[in-house]
């Protein structure tokens, strides 16, 4: 078969071309695809074969089909098609970028992804102009989010810039090899010094715009949380997450009895008044990210500290007076 780049999809009309050995016979035209052609997950696989990009003989074929020695199957990548998004020149934290990925540090009042209501000034509007080598996630020029922050959530992010460091990444996430932790400053104080959260996360029954912690069909989460710093009227936690559900750590800490201060849907914004410093969204951080690289391996570890509103609020509840 044609040479690859080993961190890219193949070239935009690259032809391909690969005879099935004998070793290869037997295994799921889309899973085995996906394993000889560097680049391209299993999904843009059965996406290539839906648009009659992969033949044998001039004959389009089904991902369900089974490989037979001596076949000769034949792969034609098109360009990426541009993306719906457009690019809009936003100043954005770079924590690092190469060529497979970027680390930034994200502000907060910033939607990562489009979405009803936020079609325009997102995270995937300014990658698209910051980047000038995006290989597409999905035959789509655009970045590739791998994980989200809630839209006034601070802090570390990483984002794939092409296939195959984007499933390299899903992978991570998913068998928990990325460390996520998080900052945030809380109403009270947890029973507890350190513990861990296992429960399920699902819609609140109550209010569909929550998530709640649920006794049957939520998806599991799990939380592990320390004490970093005690105030009079509020406490600095350090929470890192397993998995990545939904509002989990707003959810979990809620659920605790601590929620997050300036968390006005689970709670925070009821006891706010007695803060010397009044929050103007949840004082929730990403101040930790660490992972292999998704193609090279190498170990990185990126740590920023909690933005000025959060360092200022800090500082007020540290100077806070007793008995205030």
């Amino acid at each position: 078969m044609n040479e690859l780049p080993a961190t890219t999809e193949p070239s935009a009309h690259t032809g391909l071309t690969h005879t099935v050995t004998a070793a290869e016979a037997g295994q799921r035209l889309d899973v085995w695809l996906a394993t000889v052609l560097p680049g391209c997950s299993r999904a843009r696989v059965q996406a290539l074969l839906r648009t009659g990009q992969i033949t044998r003989d001039g004959a389009t074929l089904r991902p369900s089909e089974m490989t037979r020695t001596g076949q000769v199957i034949t792969v034609v990548i098109p360009p990426p098609t541009p993306a719906t998004p457009q690019p809009e020149d936003r100043p954005l934290d770079i924590v690092y970028e190469d060529a497979d990925l970027v680390v930034l540090d994200k502000p907060a009042d910033l939607v990562v992804h489009p979405a009803p209501g936020h079609a325009t000034g997102t995270l995937v509007n300014a990658l698209l102009h910051h980047c000038d080598d995006l290989a597409g996630i999905g035959g789509v020029e655009r970045p590739g989010i791998v994980h989200r922050l809630d839209k006034d959530t601070t802090g570390l992010l990483v984002v794939a810039k092409h296939d195959a460091a984007m499933a390299g990444l899903v992978h991570a996430f998913q068998s928990h090899q990325i460390r996520k932790e998080y900052l945030a400053i809380v109403h009270g104080t947890p029973r507890q010094t350190a513990g861990t959260l296992t429960t399920r996360i699902g819609r609140d029954p109550a209010n569909r715009k929550r998530m709640a912690v649920v006794p049957v069909h939520g998806k599991i989460a799990t939380t592990h949380y320390q004490i970093e710093e005690k105030f009079q009227v509020a406490t600095l936690i350090r929470a890192r997450i397993e998995t990545g559900r939904t509002h989990q750590i707003r959810v979990h800490l809620a659920h605790l009895g601590t929620p997050i201060v300036g968390d006005p849907l689970y709670g925070g914004t009821r006891r706010d008044r007695n803060l010397p410093l009044l929050p103007t969204r949840p004082m929730l951080h990403a101040t930790r990210l660490a992972f292999a690289h998704p193609m090279q391996g190498t170990q990185l570890s990126f740590e920023r500290p909690p933005h000025a509103d959060m360092l200022a609020l800090l500082q007020a509840l540290r100077s806070a007076p007793v008995g205030r």
